[in-house]
């Protein structure tokens, strides 16, 4: 399945009938919580099979992914997915080596959000993306306030930086 910059793949509260292939492209997955705030909390790239909470057992989806430019994925019928695991001995090592690097992603985002100052992380979140936007600038596809919540600084502070670095896109 091809998805456009801006279509869903999946949406918050979904029953999750379906796993996704991430084959190429980048999603930005966003949650809406009660208060009515709005949060980007994780980045998809290739090779990442989701949603990650239902590699093992299904549960309702997290939040809603949306295409950051074009993407390919292959869709998997939840129940082949939970069948093969139950059938197939090799499949659970397969799913523990896909979350342990989902894990060690995570560990390096962390990572980056400790680094010293905002435009070191900025750098750092830019040179990550750009191993999976084919020289898409990173203003192209996501936000200043999305950019900051990925690095944890305000939009404000990310409209400095940019400005700084002659990238200034708002």
């Amino acid at each position: 399945m091809i998805l456009h910059k801006g279509e869903i793949l999946f949406r918050q509260g979904d029953e999750g009938t379906y796993l996704y292939q991430i084959k190429s492209g980048l999603f930005k997955v966003m949650r809406l919580h009660e208060n009515g705030n709005m949060v980007l909390f994780n980045i998809l790239y290739p090779g990442e099979t989701v949603p990650h909470h239902s590699l093992i057992s299904p549960k309702e989806i997290h939040g809603t992914a949306i295409a950051l430019m074009r993407s390919e994925v292959e869709v998997i019928p939840a129940k082949t997915w939970y069948r093969e695991l139950q059938e197939d001995p090799k499949k659970p090592l397969e799913i523990a080596e896909m979350l342990q690097d989902k894990f060690r992603f995570m560990q390096e985002r962390l990572d980056h959000l400790t680094v010293g100052t905002p435009a070191e992380r900025m750098e750092l979140l830019s040179k990550w993306l750009d191993q999976h936007a084919h020289g898409v600038p990173l203003t192209e596809y996501l936000t200043q306030e999305e950019i900051g919540q990925l690095i944890g600084v305000r939009r404000e502070t990310v409209n400095r930086l940019l400005r700084g670095h002659g990238h200034d896109k708002s």
